[in-house]
């Protein structure tokens, strides 16, 4: 459809194809219409009985939206108010509501990073649906760490991880593997790198309507090949302090731990957005009791808070544009974010028959 989503129909299974290796298939706006344009065109079509999403590259399923696009949109027209900005988000929300409420089964192989964006087109779907990860899978929502908040869902599918792990990923951005996300219940299924041949095999070979049975079956035999994540065996002091009220209180109960875990999740912690890290903890509270759809709207709304403040362009630039890793946070330090200023990125923007996503079921 585009240079960078290669889409064709094999044997009653749509197959897209992500094919932007070098920015490890980050999402620009071209590529998220592309694939809204493709599934909802697939959703009513009779010879298509499911879809499987994948990569051209092992490196990367996808690692998030473009935020060197971002930055540079963000920084077009005062107070981060480009149209072109605008489009991306609410274009990216409807594309991850359609995927979610997806009416076929929706396959994402989850080999390499899958981080932000790309969690937001790999979660969700039917419960024919399958998520499949592999020994490559770096998994993240490492929004916090630029500045920004877990998005793209990420306020409903974290805040229903089981216990603490949610905030525990929202809070310190960090990575986990396959087992990990097999625990969490961010995945359904293990292959091996080694085996993705023939499981692309057994795709072509397979009618659309059997694919999702016929792909549990595939990956029963290496089911124990995926390990013991580390989230598991940490499980006891994750719910202990990360069910702490607040993030100064998680991280004041993570002070007081020496162990190795701990002191990581703490290290991680210093280095985000004080400010977002507590927008981040009150948006999960919330998510945990809304809908998907009054999730991403609620996000919609965060996201023109949060280019307006400018916390997300500065992130990008010291992460990314710059690269000099030193972000100038504001308010600088966890002791200076008010009550008042996260509820300020909870304010409606818009009255709600004209939210950009109030069509969202």
């Amino acid at each position: 459809m585009t240079d960078h989503v290669l889409t064709r129909v094999a044997n009653r299974t749509g197959i897209i194809t992500l094919d932007r290796p070098k920015a490890l298939n980050s999402l620009s706006l071209e590529m998220v219409r592309a694939l809204t344009t493709v599934l909802r065109a697939w959703r009513h079509d009779g010879q298509v009985d499911a879809v499987v999403l994948t990569s051209s590259s092992e490196k990367a399923l996808c690692a998030g939206g473009d935020i060197r696009f971002f930055h540079e949109v963000g920084h077009a027209t005062p107070m981060g108010g480009s149209a072109l900005l605008e489009d991306f988000f609410t274009e990216e929300y409807a594309l991850n509501h359609l995927i979610h409420f997806y009416p076929k089964p929706y396959i994402a192989i989850m080999d390499g990073v899958v981080m932000g964006g790309g969690m937001g087109i790999a979660q969700g779907g039917p419960d024919c649906g399958l998520r499949i990860v592999t020994e490559r899978t770096k998994m993240a929502m490492p929004e916090v760490n630029i500045g920004l908040f877990p998005d793209v869902g990420g306020s409903h599918f974290l805040s229903h991880a089981p216990g603490q792990l949610g905030n525990y990923l929202g809070l310190t951005g960090l990575t986990i593997g396959a087992a990990d996300a097999l625990h969490i219940g961010l995945a359904d299924v293990f292959v091996p790198g080694a085996e993705l041949r023939a499981l692309h095999a057994l795709i072509a070979s397979t009618p659309g309507a059997d694919l999702p049975a016929a792909i549990r079956a595939f990956a029963a035999p290496f089911a124990q090949k995926a390990g013991n994540g580390e989230l598991q065996a940490q499980r006891q002091l994750i719910d202990a302090h990360f069910g702490a009220a607040s993030v100064a209180a998680i991280m004041a109960s993570l002070e007081g731990d020496e162990t190795p875990f701990a002191q990581r999740a703490l290290a991680a912690m210093r280095q985000r957005s004080p400010l977002l890290m507590c927008v981040t903890h009150e948006l999960l509270a919330r998510g945990a009791q809304l809908s998907v759809a009054d999730c991403l709207r609620m996000e919609r709304s965060l996201v023109r808070h949060n280019f307006a403040h400018g916390e997300v362009l500065e992130g990008v630039r010291a992460l990314v544009i710059d690269k000099d890793n030193a972000p100038r946070w504001n308010p600088p330090s966890l002791d200076q974010v008010t009550p008042d200023m996260v509820a300020r990125f909870f304010d409606p923007v818009w009255p709600e028959h004209a939210h950009p996503l109030r069509h969202l079921a």
